[in-house]
C-alpha cells in the first residue's frame, strides 16, 4: 500500500487533485470531514472546545458553528494553537486506525487530504508528500467567491497559515493548480500513471511541476 500526502494552502487546489486521485482509483482519508466528525454534539472535543472558547462558538442547535470558531481562531494564533491541541491529537490516532483498517482490505493507494498534514507531523504516517500550490491572487479570488466573504477576510485566512515555501521544501510532488482545471486533472494522472510504474517495479521517477 502506498500512502499519499496530500497538502496545500487554503483554496490551493486540494479536492481538484483528490477528486482526480479518486477517479484513478485511490482511496481518501478526507481529514476535514473526519474534523466535521470530531466536532459532533456532546463529543469529548465538542465539551473541550466548548470550555475553550464558550457557548458563542455554538448553532441554535447545539452543535459547534465552525464559522464562529473560525472568525476567532484565524485572528488570534495562540486560539488556532489551543484548537489545534485538543482536536489534533484525536484526529491523528482515527487516521491511524483508519490506516491499519485500509491495510487490512488490502487497498492500493490510499490519500490522505489535510490541510495541516505537515504542520501536525502526520508525513510521517505517508510514504510521499504532495503540495498543492497556487498564487495567492488566485487563491484570494477563490475563497472569496467559494466563501461569499470580503478579500480583507481570505486575506486573513490565507496570511495565517504556513507559508507555501515551507510546504515546497518537504515536498517529494509540487502541483501548481493555478491552470485550468483540465491541466491540473492531466497532470495529476500523469503522476497516477508514473505511481503505478514506481508500484511495477520500472523505478519510474515522479516529476515535480514546480
Amino acid at each position: 500500500m502506498i500512502i499519499i500526502g496530500l497538502t496545500g494552502g487554503i483554496a490551493s487546489g486540494k479536492s481538484t487533485v483528490m477528486e482526480t486521485l479518486v477517479e484513478m482509483g485511490a482511496t481518501v482519508i478526507d481529514a476535514d470531514k473526519l474534523g466535521h466528525d470530531l466536532l459532533k454534539y456532546h463529543s469529548d472535543a465538542w465539551h473541550e472546545l466548548v470550555t475553550a472558547f464558550g457557548d458563542n462558538i455554538l448553532a441554535s442547535n447545539g452543535d459547534i458553528d465552525r464559522v464562529k470558531l473560525g472568525k476567532i481562531v484565524f485572528q488570534d494564533a495562540s486560539a488556532l494553537q489551543q484548537l489545534n491541541e485538543i482536536t489534533h491529537p484525536r484526529l491523528y490516532q482515527t487516521v491511524r486506525e483508519k490506516i491499519e483498517e485500509f491495510g487490512k482490505q488490502q487497498v492500493e493507494v490510499v490519500v490522505l487530504e489535510a490541510a495541516l498534514l505537515l504542520e501536525s507531523g502526520w508525513d510521517k504516517l505517508t510514504d510521499q508528500v504532495w503540495v498543492t500550490i497556487v498564487p495567492k491572487s488566485v487563491a484570494l479570488q477563490r475563497l472569496v467567491k467559494r466563501e461569499n466573504i470580503t478579500s480583507e477576510q481570505a486575506l486573513v485566512r490565507i496570511n495565517s497559515q504556513t507559508p507555501p515555501q515551507n510546504r515546497i521544501g518537504r515536498a517529494d510532488v509540487v502541483i501548481d493548480t493555478s491552470g485550468t482545471t483540465s491541466q491540473v486533472r492531466a497532470y495529476v494522472m500523469k503522476l497516477w500513471h508514473n505511481l503505478q510504474g514506481e508500484k511495477r517495479g520500472h523505478n519510474t521517477a515522479t516529476p515535480k511541476n514546480n
